[in-house]
């Protein structure tokens, strides 16, 4: 694992660090390898359920390192996409924590995740256009499936940025702290935890896969995903745990 990203676990929960806080965490080739590896062991470790990416030093990404770019580097990770993540997300929970700046290629990272946390003097945008570059690792794709078309036409266009309580009221992010947005974060991903994590993990896929299905074929290609779930030992265990009023010890099988 590289030295710029940190990663560290506990009950269930991967806690995944972009660590280049003297550069605001500007995504390198290295940092980007370095994710990719976080969420392969996030999805290959039974014992791991939900993760966490962040940033240290008060800021979640500023973007690209704009010093690599000019050097001919790609913070990018062949299949994977941008810090190793935007084209592939990893197939269990990611939740973003994110304190200070979440700007250009950072907002696409927390864009990839699936929940998002912030704190409440967070800063969001995507701001390309203002260095004659477009939001290419899934800014201007992906935020009009995330927010009003029209308000993510005026991030693009204008690369301004919002505050977190304006994210907030946009749908863009989940929770807004007061205190630190890892915290809130952990608190978020133990509630995920407390789940089956057979039926967190389909829970997503469906939610990621349906809006392409075509309306006919909704309901069978559902039934086609948790249909293992019903039959699992995990569903006989909620059940029989919510009979015997006691917490349900699953298995994930």
């Amino acid at each position: 694992m590289s030295e710029e990203v940190l990663t560290s676990d506990e009950d269930g929960i991967l806690v995944v660090t972009i660590n280049r806080p003297d550069a605001k965490n500007a995504m390198t080739k290295a940092a980007a390898e370095g994710i990719a590896a976080a969420m392969d062991r996030l999805d290959s470790d039974d014992n791991l359920r939900v993760g966490i990416l962040t940033g240290a030093g008060g800021t979640f990404c500023s973007g690209m390192d704009l010093k690599g770019f000019l050097r001919g580097e790609s913070p990018s990770v062949e299949g994977r996409g941008f810090g190793g993540v935007v084209q592939q997300p990893p197939e269990k929970p990611l939740i973003a924590a994110v304190e200070g700046y979440a700007l250009a290629g950072g907002l696409e990272l927390m864009i990839a995740c699936d929940l998002v946390v912030a704190s409440a003097a967070a800063k969001f945008g995507i701001p390309e256009v203002k260095r004659g570059l477009v939001a290419a690792a899934g800014g201007v794709m992906m935020l009009p499936d995330q927010i009003p078309e029209r308000i993510a036409m005026e991030l693009a266009l204008t690369g301004d940025f919002i505050d977190a309580p304006r994210a907030y009221e946009l749908g863009l992010i989940n929770r807004v702290t007061d205190g630190n947005a890892l915290a809130g974060a952990k608190e978020l991903a133990a509630r995920i935890v407390a789940n089956g994590p057979l039926a967190v993990k389909v829970s997503k896929q469906v939610i990621k896969q349906s809006r392409g299905w075509p309306m006919d074929e909704r309901y069978k290609r559902q039934t086609q995903l948790i249909a293992p779930v019903f039959v699992s030992e995990d569903a006989r265990e909620g059940a029989a745990a919510f009979a015997e009023k006691r917490a349900p010890n699953w298995k994930g099988k």
